[in-house]
């Protein structure tokens, strides 16, 4: 029963929404407001939510490989975000320090509190544990998930 097609699909996108309640707790709850990358890394999730309920109904091989690809592809943006954070390579300018951050802003754009913008860069960790930031954390459980839906594959619906 817990090695069929559609319990390995429902446990996948079970973990793909767990990891969009995290970073949306991180977010509403504890008020870490994501950069842009953050927010990159949860569409994949939320494709791979979807094709869990999709492969509930329907628990096709095809709905396995879609889900592997979408976890697939939030774990290989982590591995980017977590290089930009930690220097590896360069990321995306209009969301590092590289790119100026704050350039372009006037000093009253800065100093006007009402309608201050959110700067959250994406070379900053904002939040850690055992030296792993949200994208390594992100990384490391989405390619757990690709193996999840990859077994998925290979069993009978």
């Amino acid at each position: 029963m817990t090695d069929t097609r559609r319990f390995l699909i429902l446990l996948a996108a079970a973990g793909s929404l767990s990891m969009l309640l995290g970073a949306w707790a991180f977010q509403f709850i504890g008020g870490l407001a994501p950069c842009a990358m953050c927010i990159w890394q949860r569409w994949p999730h939320g494709a791979a939510v979807l094709a869990g309920l999709i492969g509930m109904a329907f628990p096709a091989r095809i709905i396995a490989a879609l889900g592997a690809v979408s976890a697939a592809t939030t774990s290989g943006i982590g591995i980017y975000h977590t290089g930009v954070e930690r220097d590896w390579w360069q990321g995306p300018t209009s969301c590092t320090s590289a790119g100026g951050g704050l350039s372009g802003m006037s000093g009253a754009d800065l100093l006007n509190f009402e309608a201050a913008p959110k700067l959250v860069l994406c070379d900053e960790v904002a939040w850690s544990l055992f030296g792993l930031s949200m994208a390594s954390w992100n990384a490391l459980f989405s390619a757990l998930f690709v193996l999840i839906w990859l077994r998925a594959l290979t069993r009978p619906s």
